[in-house]
Protein backbone atom coordinates (compact mmCIF):
# COMPACT_ATOMS: atom_id res chain seq x y z
CA UNK A 1 0.00 0.00 0.00
CA UNK A 2 1.21 3.72 -0.51
CA UNK A 3 2.24 6.66 1.81
CA UNK A 4 -0.64 8.74 2.66
CA UNK A 5 -2.00 11.41 0.96
CA UNK A 6 -0.90 14.59 1.84
CA UNK A 7 -2.88 16.65 4.12
CA UNK A 8 -3.38 20.05 6.47
CA UNK A 9 -2.55 20.05 9.81
CA UNK A 10 -6.23 19.18 11.41
CA UNK A 11 -7.87 16.84 7.88
CA UNK A 12 -8.10 13.07 8.87
CA UNK A 13 -6.88 10.89 6.32
CA UNK A 14 -9.23 9.33 4.61
CA UNK A 15 -7.65 5.68 4.28
CA UNK A 16 -6.95 5.31 7.93
CA UNK A 17 -8.89 8.15 9.54
CA UNK A 18 -5.92 9.40 11.16
CA UNK A 19 -4.72 13.08 11.48
CA UNK A 20 -0.51 13.82 10.13
CA UNK A 21 1.67 13.99 12.85
CA UNK A 22 3.07 18.00 14.16
CA UNK A 23 5.79 16.14 16.18
CA UNK A 24 4.08 17.32 19.72
CA UNK A 25 1.47 14.44 19.51
CA UNK A 26 1.65 12.56 23.37
CA UNK A 27 2.82 9.05 23.91
CA UNK A 28 0.43 6.92 25.37
CA UNK A 29 3.15 3.51 25.45
CA UNK A 30 1.76 0.33 26.35
CA UNK A 31 4.37 -1.69 27.62
CA UNK A 32 4.31 -5.43 28.18
CA UNK A 33 6.89 -6.18 30.89
CA UNK A 34 6.90 -9.98 30.21
CA UNK A 35 8.27 -9.66 26.94
CA UNK A 36 11.38 -8.90 25.13
CA UNK A 37 15.18 -9.78 25.06
CA UNK A 38 16.28 -7.46 28.14
CA UNK A 39 15.48 -6.15 31.70
CA UNK A 40 12.01 -3.98 31.63
CA UNK A 41 12.48 -1.67 33.62
CA UNK A 42 15.89 -0.78 31.89
CA UNK A 43 13.55 -0.47 28.59
CA UNK A 44 11.11 2.10 30.90
CA UNK A 45 14.38 3.70 31.83
CA UNK A 46 15.53 4.14 28.44
CA UNK A 47 11.84 5.53 27.37
CA UNK A 48 11.85 7.98 30.17
CA UNK A 49 14.85 9.04 29.74
CA UNK A 50 14.50 9.78 25.88
CA UNK A 51 11.83 11.15 26.21
CA UNK A 52 12.67 13.72 28.87
CA UNK A 53 15.41 15.23 26.75
CA UNK A 54 13.01 15.34 23.95
CA UNK A 55 10.49 17.62 25.87
CA UNK A 56 8.13 14.91 24.63
CA UNK A 57 4.49 14.41 26.72
CA UNK A 58 3.89 10.90 27.47
CA UNK A 59 2.55 8.14 29.78
CA UNK A 60 3.96 4.78 30.75
CA UNK A 61 0.68 2.16 30.92
CA UNK A 62 3.04 -0.90 32.19
CA UNK A 63 1.45 -4.18 32.09
CA UNK A 64 2.41 -7.28 33.75
CA UNK A 65 -0.25 -9.44 33.34
CA UNK A 66 -0.59 -10.40 29.69
CA UNK A 67 -4.38 -11.13 29.70
CA UNK A 68 -4.51 -7.07 30.75
CA UNK A 69 -3.67 -6.24 27.14
CA UNK A 70 -6.09 -6.16 25.96
CA UNK A 71 -7.75 -3.60 28.16
CA UNK A 72 -4.61 -1.47 28.53
CA UNK A 73 -4.55 -0.91 24.88
CA UNK A 74 -8.28 0.35 24.62
CA UNK A 75 -7.96 2.94 27.20
CA UNK A 76 -4.44 3.74 25.00
CA UNK A 77 -6.40 4.43 22.07
CA UNK A 78 -8.94 6.29 24.30
CA UNK A 79 -6.47 8.67 25.74
CA UNK A 80 -4.74 8.85 22.21
CA UNK A 81 -8.40 9.99 20.18
CA UNK A 82 -9.05 12.53 23.35
CA UNK A 83 -5.87 14.15 23.06
CA UNK A 84 -4.84 13.22 19.45
CA UNK A 85 -2.17 11.34 20.81
CA UNK A 86 -0.18 8.07 19.29
CA UNK A 87 -0.65 4.84 21.13
CA UNK A 88 2.90 2.99 21.07
CA UNK A 89 3.14 -0.72 21.32
CA UNK A 90 6.50 -2.49 23.45
CA UNK A 91 7.07 -5.72 23.11
CA UNK A 92 7.23 -8.88 21.11
CA UNK A 93 5.19 -9.41 17.58
CA UNK A 94 2.24 -10.78 20.12
CA UNK A 95 2.02 -7.70 22.33
CA UNK A 96 2.19 -5.99 18.86
CA UNK A 97 -0.84 -7.73 17.64
CA UNK A 98 -2.52 -7.15 20.74
CA UNK A 99 -2.61 -3.26 20.68
CA UNK A 100 -2.83 -3.29 16.66
CA UNK A 101 -6.04 -4.55 16.99
CA UNK A 102 -7.50 -2.20 19.56
CA UNK A 103 -5.65 0.69 17.17
CA UNK A 104 -6.80 0.08 13.88
CA UNK A 105 -10.28 1.84 12.33
CA UNK A 106 -10.06 3.82 15.24
CA UNK A 107 -8.54 7.02 13.78
CA UNK A 108 -5.33 6.84 16.13
CA UNK A 109 -1.63 6.55 14.53
CA UNK A 110 0.40 3.63 15.65
CA UNK A 111 4.15 3.55 17.13
CA UNK A 112 6.10 0.13 17.98
CA UNK A 113 9.13 -0.65 19.92
CA UNK A 114 10.13 -3.76 19.31
CA UNK A 115 11.57 -6.20 22.01
CA UNK A 116 10.84 -9.58 20.47
CA UNK A 117 12.91 -12.41 19.06
CA UNK A 118 12.52 -11.95 15.21
CA UNK A 119 10.42 -8.71 15.45
CA UNK A 120 9.68 -9.62 11.62
CA UNK A 121 7.16 -6.88 11.92
CA UNK A 122 9.50 -4.05 12.71
CA UNK A 123 12.15 -4.62 10.71
CA UNK A 124 9.55 -4.39 7.58
CA UNK A 125 9.40 -1.00 8.40
CA UNK A 126 13.11 -0.28 9.06
CA UNK A 127 11.94 0.47 12.31
CA UNK A 128 15.19 -0.84 14.82
CA UNK A 129 15.59 -3.52 17.29
CA UNK A 130 17.01 -1.19 19.63
CA UNK A 131 15.32 1.26 21.79
CA UNK A 132 16.51 4.12 21.80
CA UNK A 133 16.94 4.47 17.78
CA UNK A 134 13.80 2.76 17.63
CA UNK A 135 12.40 5.73 19.74
CA UNK A 136 14.08 8.59 18.19
CA UNK A 137 12.80 7.22 14.61
CA UNK A 138 8.94 7.71 15.75
CA UNK A 139 9.53 10.87 17.41
CA UNK A 140 10.16 12.54 13.80
CA UNK A 141 8.43 9.83 11.90
CA UNK A 142 5.47 10.10 9.48
CA UNK A 143 2.99 7.97 8.99
CA UNK A 144 2.41 5.36 6.43
CA UNK A 145 -1.07 2.97 6.07
CA UNK A 146 -0.10 -0.62 6.58
CA UNK A 147 -1.76 -3.80 5.13
CA UNK A 148 -2.83 -6.34 7.95
CA UNK A 149 -4.80 -9.54 7.83
CA UNK A 150 -7.99 -10.54 9.58
CA UNK A 151 -9.06 -13.83 10.81
CA UNK A 152 -12.40 -14.98 11.68
CA UNK A 153 -12.57 -11.26 12.52
CA UNK A 154 -9.32 -11.27 14.37
CA UNK A 155 -5.90 -8.96 13.44
CA UNK A 156 -3.06 -10.27 12.19
CA UNK A 157 0.62 -8.57 11.46
CA UNK A 158 2.99 -10.96 10.58
CA UNK A 159 1.04 -14.66 9.91
CA UNK A 160 -2.00 -16.74 10.93
CA UNK A 161 -1.44 -20.49 10.72
CA UNK A 162 -2.92 -24.10 11.91
CA UNK A 163 -1.64 -27.67 12.11
CA UNK A 164 2.07 -28.30 12.57
CA UNK A 165 2.74 -23.93 12.69
CA UNK A 166 0.90 -23.87 16.50
CA UNK A 167 2.86 -26.86 17.46
CA UNK A 168 6.14 -25.82 16.73
CA UNK A 169 5.21 -22.46 18.36
CA UNK A 170 4.13 -23.66 21.74
CA UNK A 171 6.91 -25.93 21.35
CA UNK A 172 9.13 -23.27 20.80
CA UNK A 173 8.05 -21.28 23.94
CA UNK A 174 8.59 -24.14 26.05
CA UNK A 175 12.08 -24.43 25.04
CA UNK A 176 12.54 -20.62 25.87
CA UNK A 177 11.51 -20.70 28.91
CA UNK A 178 14.18 -23.76 29.77
CA UNK A 179 17.04 -22.30 27.39
CA UNK A 180 16.19 -18.65 27.01
CA UNK A 181 15.29 -16.64 23.98
CA UNK A 182 17.08 -16.85 20.73
CA UNK A 183 17.26 -17.90 17.25
CA UNK A 184 19.05 -20.73 17.94
CA UNK A 185 16.93 -22.15 20.71
CA UNK A 186 14.26 -21.23 18.36
CA UNK A 187 15.66 -23.55 15.44
CA UNK A 188 16.63 -26.45 17.99
CA UNK A 189 13.13 -26.98 19.22
CA UNK A 190 11.75 -26.93 15.87
CA UNK A 191 13.90 -29.75 14.79
CA UNK A 192 12.75 -31.62 17.66
CA UNK A 193 8.99 -30.88 16.97
CA UNK A 194 8.93 -32.06 13.45
CA UNK A 195 10.91 -35.55 14.95
CA UNK A 196 6.93 -36.20 16.15
CA UNK A 197 4.99 -37.63 13.02
CA UNK A 198 3.10 -34.67 12.12
CA UNK A 199 -1.49 -34.99 11.99
CA UNK A 200 -2.56 -34.64 8.91
CA UNK A 201 -5.53 -32.71 8.03
CA UNK A 202 -7.82 -32.35 5.43
CA UNK A 203 -8.56 -28.72 3.92
CA UNK A 204 -11.75 -27.22 2.07
CA UNK A 205 -10.47 -24.57 0.19
CA UNK A 206 -12.25 -21.59 -1.20
CA UNK A 207 -10.41 -19.03 -3.12
CA UNK A 208 -10.97 -16.62 -6.18
CA UNK A 209 -14.30 -18.24 -7.02
CA UNK A 210 -12.98 -22.17 -6.67
CA UNK A 211 -12.82 -24.91 -4.47
CA UNK A 212 -9.65 -27.30 -3.92
CA UNK A 213 -9.10 -29.98 -1.58
CA UNK A 214 -6.20 -30.91 0.47
CA UNK A 215 -4.34 -32.91 2.60
CA UNK A 216 -1.22 -31.10 4.97
CA UNK A 217 0.23 -31.11 8.19
CA UNK A 218 -0.05 -27.14 8.30
CA UNK A 219 -1.68 -24.49 6.44
CA UNK A 220 0.02 -20.84 7.13
CA UNK A 221 -0.68 -17.02 5.52
CA UNK A 222 1.73 -14.15 5.56
CA UNK A 223 1.13 -10.49 5.52
CA UNK A 224 4.84 -9.87 6.02
CA UNK A 225 7.44 -8.99 2.73
CA UNK A 226 10.54 -9.18 4.83
CA UNK A 227 9.14 -13.23 6.55
CA UNK A 228 8.62 -14.58 2.76
CA UNK A 229 11.58 -13.28 1.46
CA UNK A 230 13.08 -15.09 3.36
CA UNK A 231 12.02 -18.35 3.12
CA UNK A 232 12.20 -17.88 -0.55
CA UNK A 233 8.24 -17.28 -1.16
CA UNK A 234 7.74 -14.40 -3.86
CA UNK A 235 6.25 -11.34 -1.60
CA UNK A 236 4.88 -9.34 -4.68
CA UNK A 237 1.28 -10.37 -4.39
CA UNK A 238 1.45 -8.19 -0.74
CA UNK A 239 1.92 -4.84 -2.78
CA UNK A 240 -1.17 -5.17 -4.75
CA UNK A 241 -3.65 -5.82 -1.33
CA UNK A 242 -3.39 -10.06 -0.94
CA UNK A 243 -2.47 -12.80 1.43
CA UNK A 244 -0.87 -15.69 0.89
CA UNK A 245 -1.20 -18.76 1.97
CA UNK A 246 1.80 -21.59 1.55
CA UNK A 247 1.20 -25.63 2.62
CA UNK A 248 2.89 -28.87 2.52
CA UNK A 249 2.07 -31.93 0.93
CA UNK A 250 1.60 -35.03 2.85
CA UNK A 251 5.42 -35.55 3.83
CA UNK A 252 7.49 -37.98 5.98
CA UNK A 253 10.15 -36.20 8.93
CA UNK A 254 12.92 -36.85 6.46
CA UNK A 255 11.56 -34.43 3.80
CA UNK A 256 9.75 -31.92 6.71
CA UNK A 257 13.50 -31.60 7.86
CA UNK A 258 14.51 -30.80 4.22
CA UNK A 259 11.60 -28.08 3.85
CA UNK A 260 12.89 -26.53 7.26
CA UNK A 261 16.66 -26.26 5.54
CA UNK A 262 15.03 -25.39 2.25
CA UNK A 263 13.51 -22.48 4.15
CA UNK A 264 16.53 -21.40 6.39
CA UNK A 265 18.83 -21.05 2.86
CA UNK A 266 15.33 -18.81 1.13
CA UNK A 267 14.59 -21.69 -1.14
CA UNK A 268 10.93 -23.13 0.26
CA UNK A 269 9.37 -20.91 -2.70
CA UNK A 270 11.60 -24.20 -5.26
CA UNK A 271 10.39 -27.02 -2.68
CA UNK A 272 8.02 -29.69 -4.91
CA UNK A 273 6.45 -30.63 -1.79
CA UNK A 274 5.69 -26.83 -0.72
CA UNK A 275 2.52 -25.26 -2.77
CA UNK A 276 1.95 -21.32 -2.35
CA UNK A 277 -1.02 -18.98 -3.62
CA UNK A 278 -2.36 -15.56 -3.01
CA UNK A 279 -6.04 -14.17 -2.50
CA UNK A 280 -7.89 -11.64 -1.47
CA UNK A 281 -10.20 -14.16 0.35
CA UNK A 282 -9.58 -17.35 1.30
CA UNK A 283 -11.97 -19.97 3.45
CA UNK A 284 -10.92 -23.19 4.99
CA UNK A 285 -12.90 -25.88 5.78
CA UNK A 286 -11.70 -28.60 7.66
CA UNK A 287 -12.99 -32.20 7.47
CA UNK A 288 -14.13 -33.73 10.93
CA UNK A 289 -12.95 -30.24 13.10
CA UNK A 290 -15.83 -27.48 14.40
CA UNK A 291 -12.88 -26.23 15.96
CA UNK A 292 -9.03 -25.81 15.06
CA UNK A 293 -6.03 -24.22 17.45
CA UNK A 294 -4.41 -21.56 15.25
CA UNK A 295 -1.23 -19.13 15.75
CA UNK A 296 -1.56 -15.68 14.96
CA UNK A 297 1.83 -13.30 15.07
CA UNK A 298 3.10 -16.15 17.22
CA UNK A 299 0.07 -16.19 20.30
CA UNK A 300 -2.12 -19.67 20.46
CA UNK A 301 -5.95 -19.70 20.93
CA UNK A 302 -9.12 -21.73 19.59
CA UNK A 303 -11.00 -21.00 16.86
CA UNK A 304 -14.46 -22.58 15.01
CA UNK A 305 -14.39 -23.72 11.76
CA UNK A 306 -14.56 -22.87 8.87
CA UNK A 307 -11.85 -20.62 8.91
CA UNK A 308 -11.81 -16.96 6.90
CA UNK A 309 -8.98 -15.29 6.03
CA UNK A 310 -9.09 -11.83 4.50
CA UNK A 311 -7.15 -8.19 3.97
CA UNK A 312 -8.51 -5.58 6.93
CA UNK A 313 -10.64 -2.96 5.06
CA UNK A 314 -8.85 -0.84 7.80
CA UNK A 315 -5.70 -0.06 6.82
CA UNK A 316 -3.20 0.47 10.13
CA UNK A 317 -1.57 4.17 10.40
CA UNK A 318 1.82 2.82 11.29
CA UNK A 319 4.78 5.76 12.23
CA UNK A 320 7.66 4.59 10.45
CA UNK A 321 11.10 6.13 10.40
CA UNK A 322 11.26 9.13 7.89
CA UNK A 323 13.65 7.90 5.96
CA UNK A 324 12.60 3.99 5.54
CA UNK A 325 12.04 2.53 1.88
CA UNK A 326 9.40 0.60 1.11
CA UNK A 327 12.15 -2.15 1.28
CA UNK A 328 12.55 -5.07 4.53
CA UNK A 329 15.60 -4.44 6.75
CA UNK A 330 17.49 -7.11 8.27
Amino acid sequence: MGYLLPMTPNQQNPVTGARPLTGQEPLFIVLNTGSGRGDAQVLQDTIRRVLDEAGRPYQLMPVDDPSRLTETAQAAVANARESQGIVVAAGGDGTLNAVASRVVGQGVPFGILPQGTFNYFGRRYGISQDTEPALRSLLAGELRPVQVGMLNGRLFLVNASLGLYPQLLEDREAYKQRFGRSRLVALWSGLVTLLRAPRQLSLRLEYEGRARDLRSPTLVVGNNRLQLEHIGIDPSELDRNRLVAMAARPVGTLALYGLLLRGLFSRLGDAEHVISFAFDRLTVAIRGRHRVKVAMDGEISWMDTPLEFKVSEHPLPLVVPADADAGARS
